[in-house]
């Protein structure tokens, strides 16, 4: 396996709220899977988990080169969990092709959030 990109983004919590609040369901729609949302509105805080995916996802495309260009927009990625609750990436669409093109076959993502802020860690790697 080689690293094909890395990714990190730092975002506060306050500032998504603020999006949620202002925007709620179009913003939801157009930033999140329903699986992340259904993930998210269960939590006692959803602020913070979608702030979490929303640092994912922009750590995700730092890691492909592309940022929310050539046609990869942020539902086409999707932080997923594992039964036993590791963060995942899965990937639809312009990202999905684009990864595929770079020849990444796994990614390993690293989450953490308080009440303030949410950062993710992203590795992407190659066969």
């Amino acid at each position: 396996m080689a690293v094909i990109g890395t990714g990190v983004d730092l975002v506060e919590v306050a500032r998504i709220a603020h999006l949620l609040e202002r925007h709620g369901a179009r913003f939801k729609d157009r930033t999140y899977t329903a699986e992340e949302q259904a993930y998210c509105e269960a939590c006692a805080e959803p602020a913070m988990h979608y702030a979490a995916r929303f640092a994912a996802k922009e750590a995700v495309v730092k890691a492909l080169g592309t940022g929310f260009a050539e046609g990869v927009s942020w539902a086409e990625v999707e932080v997923t969990r594992t039964p036993s609750g590791c963060p995942g990436v899965r990937l639809h669409g312009a990202a999905e092709a684009r990864a595929g093109v770079m020849g990444i076959c796994h990614w390993h993502l690293s989450l953490s959030h308080t009440r303030e802020q949410a950062v993710a860690f992203v590795v992407a790697e190659s066969r």
